[in-house]
């Protein structure tokens, strides 16, 4: 009988083929973007997982109140971790490690290279599962100069040499240090990120910043023994600092590894569970609702063709065949199609995932060696089968045989309701996607549009390495002489992004109580006018004033500061350290504008620029000129770099690039949901095309009288597609309210936001009626224009 079944379903298939392939590509289509979506999703999930003591490991985070707001930071102060791991219990470890990622020159040879990395203690390989290929954790850091390396890294520093244990390594053309281990390398999906690690012993020793609990300067990682309760260690951790320095605002706390990558959204001071995990979430909904959208297809399409099906189910039950056994039938036939539907997801999902990677900036893989991985495609495959096959079957399985062989058709009342139920279905989700679409497109232009206080175009910036901040005057000159560069200046600071600031500050006039978040710059001369910040009032940074003058040095200051100071200006006023008794004061001697740094969706907070040596600064930025060429411009850069620092290979960026980078994840949500709404527009148009089809076929005959009386081919296609545009007006209206509720919801994640326009909607209504009676009119069209005789002729 099974055999049976399968034959009946081949048969089916092969004698309607178009339909087969619509519904066999609308289910392939669903697959795939469900495959694609939870192959991101699985990546998401398991970060860190390879971590054995994941459960036990914890980030130290700090909440500082400001005024009427709580920030949450991760710099901690540098005796942190050591005085935790001594004095409270439960903590088991702790390990310090210097913050972000620093990019150090690497010389092995006559071969120069840039490598990130971080300062770290010994206790990062035993906390973290950071297995050795050659060393161990116990020697590894026994010297002071000691490298540990990847093992990507050891071949980029030494080639296809297997023992790199002993090698020395010079750094920044100034110290060797010898490789004393090499890791196996790190998964993609770790928060933790490095191409060498160096002893914490080193930054510690050469930052005196460190050493005292007021500075918060580094990362501090925490592990907890086994069965120790992370609220009994953030009760004790409260006022850790406060014991030590009473002045310092900072509640730190701890903040499971469990969280780091999903959950890492605070709003003040509070962890609110959002994060990535929010996307996480929507793309698995959209994943699941586009199965819908294809499913739903399959069972349009087969309840439309039942009466191509009623003898078949007649002369079966006639014969005998019970509900049951026709039920079986038709479910074998929907998984039938279901499994070459999934067949034809893995070729299209291997072809698609190069493209898919490359948008999401991963290295996903199909791993069908995985048995999670093919358990998950047959569960697609059989939820699929299952549950676009399960209305259709029980719908066909209740025929009436002696209506059916007496050629009386049967009521399809229930049956087209369902049917228009699910097409109004359909769109209100594609429509939904559709509007979701255009306002997030709009969000980030909106941002990207937004006045940052300075000029991002034509700005390159490149890191001052080695002879650079000695060589600064004749660098300066020699590019500004070549014509093609307009300006050139230092920062300690990429300007774009978040520095150092401090609460301790006061003036005259600032209530006592006050807590105000300063942030501090170190730069050169000429640094507002490179970077397209505007002075408003006085002069700009010069050379001389970081000289001490009767106890007082020079500043500059953004207009939200001066805001702060009280009214009228700003110039001449003075600033002081908190509780400094030394006298030092700084004389406000310049006011720029308002800039956009660091969170690009916020109002920044206030800023003070202090001047700096060269020696003292991190990054140089040079002004293009705008008719400047900029291939020839860089060239040029690079010419004049390598001339004066022989040795650091010219690496830089331009400003308006890592402004977009900024938007990283608004633009995976923008282009996901592009891709993903006009998916679900193409199945649901499959699922149209068909209907329209059956529908035209089924009233050829009065299509033939209407045109012999005299119909024009206007008339008949009007007539065909008015009821599919009567379905896809209410999905408007489902769709318009829900679309709102959600995108309002989504917009208030953001302080600087876009507001939702009206026009969105009637836009996105207007774009799927013109794509829904395209589909629609190629069928009318094709039936309005034939031949009548052809259809009359058998009458």
């Amino acid at each position: 009988m099974i055999k049976n079944y399968f034959k009946t379903a081949f048969r089916n298939l092969w004698k309607n083929k178009t339909y087969g392939f619509l519904n066999i590509f609308g289910l392939t289509i669903g697959v795939v973007c469900a495959g694609l979506i939870f192959l991101w999703v699985e990546d998401e999930l398991s970060y860190d997982n390879f971590n054995e003591k994941k459960d036990q490991l914890y980030f130290v985070q700090e909440n500082q109140k400001v005024d009427t707001r709580t920030s949450t930071l991760s710099s901690t102060p540098g005796l942190l971790g050591p005085a935790m791991q001594a004095e409270i219990p439960g903590v088991a470890n702790t390990c310090r490690t210097s913050e972000g990622t620093a990019t150090f020159l690497f010389s092995i040879g006559d071969r120069s290279m840039y490598a990130g990395g971080k300062y770290v203690e010994p206790s990062l390989f035993t906390m973290f599962t950071l297995p050795f290929v050659q060393g161990n954790a116990a020697t590894a850091f026994k010297e002071l100069h000691s490298i540990v390396i990847t093992e990507k890294t050891a071949k980029k520093f030494f080639g296809n040499d297997k023992d790199v244990l002993g090698k020395s390594v010079r750094v920044n053309n100034k110290q060797d240090f010898v490789v004393t281990g090499v890791l196996k390398d790190i998964p993609d999906n770790s928060s933790l990120q490095f191409e060498w690690v160096v002893p914490f012993e080193i930054f510690f020793r050469n930052s005196e910043w460190l050493h005292k609990w007021g500075n918060n300067s580094l990362s501090t990682y925490v592990e907890l023994k086994p069965g120790a309760d992370p609220a009994t260690v953030n009760k004790l951790l409260y006022d850790f600092i406060q014991k030590r320095e009473p002045t310092s605002i900072a509640r730190p706390f701890l903040f499971s590894m469990n969280d780091w990558r999903l959950r890492d959204k605070f709003d003040n001071g509070v962890q609110t569970g959002g994060g990535r995990i929010e996307y996480v979430r929507l793309f698995s909904l959209i994943a699941i609702i586009i199965l819908l959208i294809a499913c739903i297809n399959f069972m349009n399409l087969a309840t439309a063709r039942s009466e191509k099906r009623a003898k078949e189910v007649g002369v079966r039950k006639v014969l005998g065949s019970t509900n049951t056994s026709l039920i079986y039938q038709f479910l074998g036939e929907a998984l039938l199609m279901a499994f070459f539907a999934g067949l034809l997801a893995i070729i299209m999902i291997a072809l698609a995932l190069p493209a898919f990677n490359l948008m999401v900036q991963k290295h996903l893989s199909l791993g069908l060696d995985r048995p999670f991985h093919v358990f998950m495609l047959l569960s697609i495959i059989l939820v699929c089968g299952l549950l676009s096959g399960s209305y259709p079957s029980f719908y066909l399985s209740l025929f009436n045989p002696a209506m059916v062989l007496k050629g009386l058709k049967q009521k399809a009342g229930s049956a087209n309701l369902i049917r228009n139920g699910l097409v109004v279905m359909q769109f209100t989700v594609s429509i939904v996607l559709i509007i979701g679409t255009i306002v997030i497109y709009q969000q980030i232009q909106h941002v990207k549009s937004r006045n940052l206080g300075l000029d991002k175009n034509n700005l390159l910036q490149t890191e001052v390495t080695g002879n650079v901040g000695r060589h600064y005057a004749a660098i300066k000159q020699e590019l500004l002489g070549t014509g093609l560069i307009e300006d050139v200046a230092l920062s300690d600071h990429i300007t774009l992004y978040g520095g150092n600031n401090t609460y301790g500050l006061t003036w005259m006039g600032k209530p006592r109580d006050a807590k105000v978040v300063i942030s501090q710059r170190y730069v050169s001369t000429g640094f507002f006018h490179t970077s397209g910040i505007r002075l408003l009032q006085g002069r700009d940074i010069a050379e001389t004033d970081s000289a001490m003058v009767n106890k007082t040095i020079h500043i500059v200051i953004t207009q939200s500061l001066e805001k702060l100071m009280g009214e009228g200006s700003a110039l001449d006023k003075k600033i002081w350290y908190d509780g400094d008794g030394s006298g030092v004061a700084a004389q406000v001697v310049g006011v720029v504008n308002d800039y956009v740094y660091g969170d690009m969706y916020a109002k920044p907070d206030p800023v003070m620029f202090f001047y700096s040596k060269p020696e003292n600064t991190t990054e140089m930025y040079v002004r293009f000129k705008p008719q400047a060429d900029i291939e020839k411009t860089v060239a040029t850069v690079e010419s004049v770099m390598k001339q004066y620092n022989p040795g650091y290979p010219f690496s830089y960026q331009f400003v308006d690039e890592q402004f977009n980078r900024i938007f990283m994840n608004e633009e995976l949500i923008s282009k996901l949901s592009r891709v993903f709404a006009v998916l679900a527009i193409v199945i649901s148009c499959l699922g149209l095309f068909a209907l329209a089809s059956y529908a035209t076929e089924r009233r050829i005959k009065e299509i033939g009288v209407r045109k012999v009386l005299g119909a024009t081919v206007t008339n008949i296609t009007a007539l065909l597609s008015k009821d599919f545009l009567k379905l896809i007006g209410l999905s408007c209206l489902l769709a318009f309210p829900l679309a709102w509720w959600i995108m309002n919801n989504w917009l208030q994640n953001y302080q600087y936001r876009v507001a939702i326009s009206w026009w969105n909607f009637p836009l996105a209504g207007i774009l799927v009626v013109l794509i829904a009676l395209a589909t629609v009119s190629f069928q009318s069209i094709k039936a309005a224009i034939s031949n009548p005789v052809k259809s009359l002729r058998t009458e």
